[in-house]
């Protein structure tokens, strides 16, 4: 294991260059060469390597984004994409890939394990927490923190003009992100993809609510819930009530900026762990944290096995709103 390389594929999220300066480090630090592939898949496919040493890690552990770029590439899912990635592995000598990416990269990091004789290691990032094999997710801290900064704050607006705001935010299948920030938000209510919306409930709730002299409501919304996204939900509740109704989406600001402390530290443990397990000749896995221990699992667990929600949390949620 001479000569190891990393990437960052699909949707950008805070904490990856943190997990860069982790993986870069420890590699360095076993006098190992480690190669930066550009711009995902498709910067495999396309042979776009760039060497990293000690000065590409400075002054990037509390910066969003990733300074090695990223995409999305439906070639790198066709057999000839794959091809082109294999080639560039064996052209350029890697014996060891860490793959920085969500369940869509790691099934794509999968796939390309099955047709290279390079070692593969897989690290779970998403602000959706969505990847099997760990606990949390690189990026999922921070944007669950961003979430409740701007419920905060759209909770002012919602007090001074006695309205009832859905705040809409990422999560097309999975409600971690809302579930979470909608509880540590003080939400009325949270609507997620897991559990079913039964709208007339709901306006019967916001009724009871007002009766009894709430001045303001707050409603999250996964951006995958089935009732629709918070545009469709707010139709379906204007039509039931009276309601002043205002929405708010977060959108892509949710991805950006700098990571929370526990998601610098959890980059830093997965990158650091990526390293040493190529290092120990693991392959085809993925590195996780659960119960706050670094495991290998199996790297298609990632997306075939997606972490269950916290039902106990899906129950305060209930209580409390």
């Amino acid at each position: 294991m001479k000569r190891l390389a990393v990437l960052t594929s699909g949707g950008d999220c805070p904490g990856l260059n943190a997990c860069l300066r982790a993986v870069i480090r420890r590699a360095l630090l076993a006098n190992r060469e480690v190669l930066g592939i550009r711009r995902g898949f498709k910067g495999l496919m396309d042979g776009k390597i760039i060497p990293l040493d000690y000065k590409s890690t400075s002054g990037i552990i509390n910066r969003g984004g990733t300074f090695l770029l990223s995409a999305r590439s439906e070639e790198f899912h066709r057999p000839s994409g794959r091809k082109k990635a294999v080639h560039t592995l064996k052209r350029h000598r890697i014996d060891g890939l860490i793959v920085i990416g969500g369940n869509g990269s790691l099934r794509g990091a999968w796939e390309l394990s099955k047709e290279t004789d390079t070692a593969i290691i897989g690290v779970p990032k998403s602000i959706d927490n969505d990847i099997g094999g760990s606990d949390y997710s690189i990026g999922f801290d921070t944007a669950v923190n961003t979430a409740v900064e701007a419920i905060d704050k759209i909770r002012d607006t919602a007090t001074s003009h006695e309205q009832l705001f859905l705040v809409e935010v990422m999560g097309r299948t999975r409600g971690f992100l809302a579930l979470a920030a909608g509880v540590a938000g003080g939400a009325e209510e949270v609507l997620i993809p897991e559990t079913p919306t039964n709208i007339p409930k709901l306006c019967k709730k916001l009724e009871e609510g007002r009766k009894k002299g709430k001045r303001s409501t707050i409603i999250v919304v996964a951006e995958g819930d089935e009732a629709g996204g918070a545009f469709e939900i707010a139709k379906k509740i204007q039509r039931k009530t009276n309601y002043q109704i205002r929405v708010s989406i977060l959108g892509h600001q949710q991805r950006g900026g700098s990571p929370t402390a526990f998601d610098r530290i959890l980059a830093s443990q997965l990158g650091v762990g990526a390293v040493e397990a190529l290092l120990k000749g693991a392959r085809n896995k993925v590195i996780g944290r659960v119960n706050g221990k670094l495991i290998l699992s199996s790297l298609d667990i990632a997306w075939k096995k997606a972490p269950k929600l916290d039902q106990n949390l899906v129950r305060l949620a209930e209580i409390l709103s």
